[in-house]
């Protein structure tokens, strides 16, 4: 749910333009990086992925218990477009958003499952659903731009918005009939399938016909299917993950869910983490974005044994990948609270503090997090006198089905 996202839709605004104005593609000229916002987390270009990495933090500051930085808030809140929909960055919040403004539905899905959980937004919250169902396509599915096809991952991106704001994805429908879930399923899967091993697993969109497996998909159609955002609460009781059952039960979500998730346990067997090929590379790299991903959503499932080995694989190995980066900072963030894990003590790292560090730092904390940090601080006086701080200072190739690779790889996280 992170930088990723930076290629994909750098790879869909190329694609964009160049069915626009293929004359000043020609000869682009070069530009300076926006200025990043004093009340945006991180510090690189915020072009592809300010919202979505904004919205990730302040995510994972509240699920710790902890209260955003108003500017961080008013900034997340002032790039909201009139008509309820999020572009991916707007360098000036001040002008009204125009037929130009490039409006993105994972930025506002993920905006407004945020606002939802900062809670006092709810006009917000509204606005950004209205525009989201207005945007649905006829065959019940989302595109990450509107009036592009419907694709696996922004389709489950939207319903997980749409469920944390308290609609039924099932009632949601196109003009043409089709709910969100018709959408959603008919990117799964089944269970003639070939190899087996694809079967229960999502794809992002068909090319030639054939739609393949992506694991992008598969851990956010997950999520999608059984009715639950980014913030997922630590099941109570474990089940294991098991193969698509088949025959499939036509038209279930849950069954579609169980299915996705046990594809996601299986892959993640081989390594104890996913892996991805990368543009240059001889071999598969580990996929750490998509590994945290199939954590949360396996925990969701309530497989906790299944993504037990991914979890430690994480926490061994995701310090350098997510350092700096409030986006996969964020997910990691989620992923410990999804499988309940401390995520001040993730391996060697405090998340907590390590993403505070990419930010403006937060109000406070909830009253008994603020109660065992102050019991801590009178603790540590007592015994030497002195207080501490704890901050710890924490494309090109996309064309017909290449920008669909490239977007599945996720509007996207935090995978760069």
């Amino acid at each position: 749910m992170n930088v990723r996202r930076s290629a994909a839709a750098l790879a869909a605004s190329a694609v964009l333009c160049a069915g626009a104005a293929p004359a000043a593609l020609a000869a682009p000229s070069p530009s300076p990086a926006p200025v990043v916002p004093s009340g945006l987390f991180g510090k690189g270009d915020p072009t592809y992925d300010g919202v979505w990495r904004q919205s990730f933090a302040l995510l994972a500051q509240r699920t710790v218990g902890e209260q955003p930085a108003a500017q961080a808030v008013d900034w997340l809140v002032g790039q909201q477009c009139a008509d309820g929909g999020f572009a991916s960055f707007r360098a000036d919040a001040s002008k009204a958003c125009d037929a130009k403004t490039v409006l993105d539905t994972n930025a506002t899905a993920v905006a407004v499952q945020a606002l939802a959980a900062l809670g006092g937004h709810d006009a917000a919250v509204k606005k950004g659903v209205d525009w989201l169902k207005s945007v649905q396509n006829e065959d019940g599915g989302w595109a990450y731009v509107p009036g592009s096809p419907s694709e696996g991952s922004s389709t489950s991106v939207v319903i997980s918005a749409l469920a944390v704001a308290g609609e039924k994805p099932a009632g949601v429908k196109s003009k043409a009939g089709k709910s969100a879930y018709d959408g959603l399923l008919s990117f799964q899967l089944g269970c003639s399938a070939e190899p087996a091993a694809d079967r229960g697993a999502f794809g992002y969109q068909p090319a030639d016909g054939k739609l393949a497996a992506n694991a992008d998909a598969t851990a956010a159609a997950t999520l999608a299917a059984l009715g639950k955002g980014a913030v997922v609460a630590p099941a109570g009781t474990d089940t294991p993950a098991a193969a698509l059952a088949c025959p499939a039960t036509a038209g279930d979500p849950t069954a579609a869910a169980r299915g996705a998730a046990g594809n996601l346990a299986e892959a993640l067997k081989k390594d104890g983490h996913l892996t991805a090929v990368t543009p240059g590379a001889d071999q598969p790299t580990p996929d750490t974005g998509n590994t945290a991903d199939a954590v949360i959503a396996l925990a969701a499932a309530g497989h906790k044994q299944s993504a037990a080995g991914a979890l430690e694989w994480l926490k061994a190995n995701s310090a350098e990948w997510s350092k700096g980066n409030p986006a996969a900072l964020g997910t990691l963030i989620l992923t410990a609270h999804a499988t309940g894990t401390d995520p001040k003590a993730f391996g060697s790292t405090d998340l907590v503090a390590a993403l505070n560090a990419t930010g403006p730092s937060p109000r406070s904390a909830t009253p008994m997090a603020q109660a065992s940090e102050d019991a801590d601080k009178k603790k540590d006086d007592e015994g030497s006198g002195n207080g501490n701080l704890w901050w710890i200072i924490g494309a090109g190739a996309a064309a017909g089905m290449g920008i669909g690779i490239l977007l599945s790889g996720r509007r996207k996280k935090n995978q760069i």
